[in-house]
């Protein structure tokens, strides 16, 4: 992917210019995780370069970087920030779903979503089914409070189970709560994101768009090498094509994740390239 000197320009200059992002019927989101190390150092500094980018949509509030819930809550509120997606863990979804619930709407969530189901080993069809009892039983809680839950599969539930894989299972037995997608660990586990949401259609409600560097070695354990982030549209996991369904089935929210060592500078690259998917210039 090539890049134009005015881009290379906006780059340098992107820590103190304001993106603004046209309207559309989704939402161009980031999960705070992409940002960790910055909100360690400078909370404010990092939620102000969020919202330089023109991002107002996020995922997080479950890692507070040392400070108060009521304060990382003004913190956010002052840079116009609004947490879609309240991070929650698979433990307390299970324990406490009512918690869960209650920590969504202090933060004015409509999703709470996790990323992880602890299991010793391969991921087996025993661990999915009691994640699958969990989701259900505690997705029902949440439902009743206004609240989506939702699991982000993360790579490692591609074994095969009768004549597909467990995530086929899931899918297919989860009735009480929805799925995020991250297209990176869907291909990063061997699979096609295009694939899976054209089979389940309504299953999954927001995506965590993450592109890989061409020549990356699958894995099936849910890990990989950071550094194998690279911005939208230069990798090997089809955004575009990714894009292009989800809109057809009328996912709202795309939440950047970029976890990489260059994020600052890759992340305003991706806002740009998915802008240009729809014709919606990035003005400079």
């Amino acid at each position: 992917m090539k890049f134009s000197t005015k881009l290379n320009a906006f780059l340098i200059s992107v820590a103190t210019a304001t993106i603004s992002i046209p309207a559309s019927a989704h939402e161009i989101g980031l999960q705070l995780y992409s940002l960790r190390h910055q909100m360690a150092d400078d909370l404010p500094a990092a939620m102000q370069s969020v919202n330089d980018w023109g991002i107002h949509a996020v995922e997080g509030g479950g890692n507070l970087y040392g400070h108060s819930l009521s304060d990382f809550k003004r913190i956010i509120d002052e840079h116009h920030i609004q947490v879609v997606s309240v991070d929650t863990s698979y433990e307390e979804v299970r324990d406490n779903p009512i918690a869960v619930a209650y920590k969504a709407k202090f933060y004015g969530a409509r999703f709470a979503t996790f990323y992880w189901i602890p299991h010793e080993g391969t991921f087996s069809i025993d661990d999915a089914k009691a994640a699958v009892d969990v989701l259900n039983t505690a997705g029902a809680v949440l439902k009743e409070n206004g609240v989506t839950l939702q699991y982000h599969p993360h790579g490692y539930e591609f074994f095969p189970h009768e004549e597909g894989t467990i995530l086929d299972y899931m899918l297919t037995h989860v009735t009480e709560a929805q799925f995020q997608m991250d297209v990176f660990w869907i291909k990063q586990g061997g699979q096609d994101p295009v694939d899976f949401l054209t089979r389940y259609p309504g299953k999954f409600t927001s995506l965590h768009l993450k592109d890989r560097r061409h020549g990356t070695e699958t894995t099936q354990d849910g890990k990989a090498d950071v550094d194998t982030n690279v911005v939208l549209g230069s990798g090997d996991v089809g955004i575009q094509d990714v894009v292009k369904v989800a809109k057809q089935q009328g996912i709202k929210y795309f939440f950047i994740e970029d976890e990489s060592s260059r994020v600052m500078l890759q992340v305003p690259e991706s806002i740009r390239y998915l802008l240009e998917l729809e014709g919606r210039m990035l003005p400079l």
